[in-house]
């Protein structure tokens, strides 16, 4: 016997020996409890037809046509924390909770929740939420942000939501949202290990220690087991509890107890707007998917009581002994909820699948780049930008290194977005480590420039929860080696929302790193790094890069626009040591000092900015490369060679037109890359070249495949000026 046929018949056998009980209301409620007996059916309808889904599943895949076997058997108990719940308290789930969506579905007056499960089994193109990307639990309309095969990753997203939530109402710019909304987030034990789970718990109590409003209900569906690794018993109770998260309790396989449970856990956290977490002990029925062979690492003994807590079977007991049904009532409604998930397989079976790459990628990163522009170039209202700047405009203020433009750029956004907040680990008091941010709490308000807690991961939580809620967060991560602790922020959560949702949600976001080397007196890996190779292999992101401190006033508005315009996660990487330098050649000169860009003074996504017009070479840089490759043209000049520099200042998408363009016009290409040989910038660069058809002379000079060492010895493993010198002359033919 198969493990769906033994689950089946476990359940018909057990239901057959039920004795029936006399007859009661079913409106009354039941005793003990919140819920009627209509109620409790009704949410039995939908454990039921979550658990033919999964059986349909697994069938569908035997036959060749569905894609996705994991299941919610053993987790319909989760439906009476869907119904202890509003319908508009948003919820991310875990994928495991199929029963929660039928049921929050029934509520909202949803009725294709099952065909829309089923589309996503097989892959189907017109699934609404992810369009056959992915088979998700997600729905705009019922504020389920899709989640795919989470472990944990969304439990910052959730906390932050949370928090942003209260901050939004707080700048009243969630007026439409219900006064007492709360976040759900569901998991499973093993994922409650995840470093990410225990960021997400600790930043939660991190608020409420603070009496920071955070409304979030932890709901852990505990089922003993991780795939194949069992869970400590009682380690749930023992690793879930933080100070200032309440605590709640249930037996998950029980409707009634669940549904207590779940009341008062929702109750809690909508009265007091502090977090919760409720421990559902549940079961895990049919292995962790159809490839899984449970008899591999569980014995059969541990397997038939596993099947012996079914939550069906704890829900037909209540709903018999309690005199609302007999049990030959539940095998027929059994029966005709499987003949009509089965008849809605048959239906669907045919729905074509995404038809091509551009089908497949039409969501990954809409850019509507004529609004982008108008965007960018609209100007805050006069009043907050003489109220922000005290009357002093920074278009009138004298040239200004790149970290007094950034600043003041911040700054205008701030009076442009009322919506936009600025965060990150020490921006807010201090005004950043390299005073970047300095002034803004005072001007702007403590509810929109603010510090965090010492967790990359939370950080981004909170960026992704402001941007889900309708806020354009500007987040600061301290370094770029600190990023590499939370990437998976970026790519797993942040730059897959639109992707997996058909850009039914977003999460706008201009995430501003402080990176790359060449800061003198001061150094070490975690302070000089040059690693951006994971960020460019993420799909869909902008890259922003500039070297100068007009450039990065007009690319952060540029940003700002893609961010609230189309949705797009923008990185912003600054490089520290060029912050607060003011001369390029000679001391006095000023000439990394640059004026304000007006408001109409747009910097397009995507386009280089060319310094000269050397028709010898083209020097194709970006970042600090710029200040080196200038100082090496003016050295070149004075040789007899005439180079233009290209400074990209995209990195994401590269500005492949202007690289092209200059290559041709000079036949010679050096690219300088600050960064590493292997996973630098250069190798895309170079690529598109050659894809390009580019049949001149090539050459890059980057540095080593080396992290940062401290002092003079990083100048070992770092691209120098006299290595751009050396290699221009080489490539000229005059070295």
């Amino acid at each position: 016997m198969s493990p769906t046929e033994a689950v089946d018949r476990g359940f018909r056998d057990f239901v057959a020996d039920l004795a029936p009980a006399p007859r009661r209301d079913p409106d009354a409620l039941l005793p003990g409890s919140g819920l009627t007996g209509r109620q409790l059916l009704a949410l039995f309808d939908d454990q039921m037809r979550s658990r033919h889904l999964d059986l349909e599943a697994r069938a569908l895949r035997e036959r060749g046509a569905g894609y996705y076997t994991i299941g919610s058997s053993g987790h319909e108990g989760n439906a009476a924390v869907a119904e202890a719940l509003r319908a508009d308290d948003p919820a991310l789930l875990h994928y495991r909770s199929g029963a929660f969506f039928l049921t929050r579905a029934r509520r909202a007056g949803y009725a294709d929740a099952a065909r829309d499960v089923l589309l996503g089994v097989l892959a189907a193109r017109d699934e609404p939420i992810a369009g056959g990307r992915h088979k998700v639990i997600g729905s705009r309309p019922l504020w389920i942000p899709p989640q795919t095969s989470t472990i944990a990753s969304h439990l910052p997203k959730a906390m932050g939501m949370a928090f942003a939530l209260e901050l939004a109402r707080h700048l009243r710019l969630l007026d439409a949202a219900p006064r007492d909304a709360i976040i759900v987030c569901s998991f499973g034990d093993a994922s409650l290990n995840h470093s990410t789970a225990q960021g997400a718990l600790n930043a939660a109590a991190w608020a409420a220690h603070q009496h920071l409003p955070s409304p979030i209900l932890f709901v852990c569906e505990d089922n003993g087991v991780g795939i194949s690794v069992a869970t400590p018993a009682g380690w749930v109770a023992r690793g879930g509890p933080r100070a200032g998260i309440r605590w709640f309790h249930a037996d998950g396989t029980d409707l009634l107890a669940t549904h207590a449970a779940a009341a008062a856990a929702a109750g809690h956290v909508r009265q007091t707007r502090a977090p919760a977490f409720l421990h559902l002990e549940v079961t895990r029925l049919l292995g962790h998917a159809g490839s899984d062979v449970e008899l591999g690492y569980r014995s059969q003994a541990a397997i038939r009581a596993a099947e012996a807590r079914d939550p069906l079977r704890r829900t037909a007991s209540i709903a018999v002994e309690s005199g609302l049904c007999e049990p030959a009532q539940i095998l027929e409604r059994y029966d005709a909820i499987r003949a009509e998930v089965h008849a809605l397989a048959d239906e669907v079976r045919s729905r074509p699948g995404l038809r091509d790459a551009a089908d497949v990628m039409a969501p990954l990163a809409p850019r509507s780049l004529d609004k982008v522009r108008v965007e960018a170039m609209r100007a805050p209202a006069a009043a907050d930008r003489e109220r922000l700047f005290a009357g002093r405009l920074p278009e009138g203020e004298p040239p200004a290194t790149l970290a007094q433009q950034i600043n003041r750029a911040l700054l205008d956004l701030l009076a442009k977005y009322p919506g936009l907040i600025v965060f990150g680990e020490d921006v807010a008091v201090k005004g950043g480590v390299y005073g970047i941010t300095r002034g803004l709490r005072e001007r702007a308000g403590a509810a929109r420039v603010f510090d965090t807690l010492l967790d990359e991961q939370s950080i981004l939580g909170v960026a992704q929860g402001a941007g889900h809620l309708g806020l354009l967060p500007v987040p600061e991560i301290q370094y770029l080696a600190y990023l590499h602790n939370a990437e998976d922020q970026l790519r797993g959560e942040a730059a897959t929302l639109q992707f997996f949702s058909q850009s039914q949600f977003r999460c706008p976001m201009v995430l501003r790193i402080a990176g790359y080397a060449y800061q003198k007196g001061f150094g070490g890996h975690f302070h000089n790094d040059n690693a951006v190779g994971a960020l460019r292999d993420i799909p869909g992101i902008v890259i922003a890069s500039p070297a100068l401190g007009d450039d990065a006033a007009g690319m952060l508005r540029t940003c700002a626009a893609l961010a609230s315009t189309d949705g797009a996660v923008c990185v912003f990487l600054e490089p520290i040591a060029l912050y607060h330098e003011r001369d390029l050649h000679d001391p006095g000169d000023g000439g990394l000092m640059t004026r304000y860009p007006a408001w109409d003074e747009h910097v397009p996504l995507g386009r280089a900015r060319v310094h000269g017009d050397g028709g010898d070479l083209a020097i194709v840089t970006f970042a600090n490369g710029l200040r080196m490759s200038l100082r090496a043209a003016r050295r070149l000049e004075q040789g007899g060679i005439r180079a233009r520099v290209v400074d990209l200042r995209w990195l994401a998408p590269l500005p492949v037109e202007d690289i092209v363009a200059a290559a041709r016009a000079t036949g010679r290409v050096l690219v300088v890359d600050e960064t590493r040989a292997t996973g630098g910038v250069s190798e895309g660069i170079v690529t598109a070249l050659v894809d390009a058809g580019f049949d001149g002379r090539i050459r890059r000079v980057t540095s080593a495949d080396s992290f940062v060492p401290l002092g003079p010895a990083a100048g070992h493993v770092l691209l120098g000026e006299d290595d751009v010198d050396r290699a221009a002359r080489a490539l000229v033919g005059r070295g």
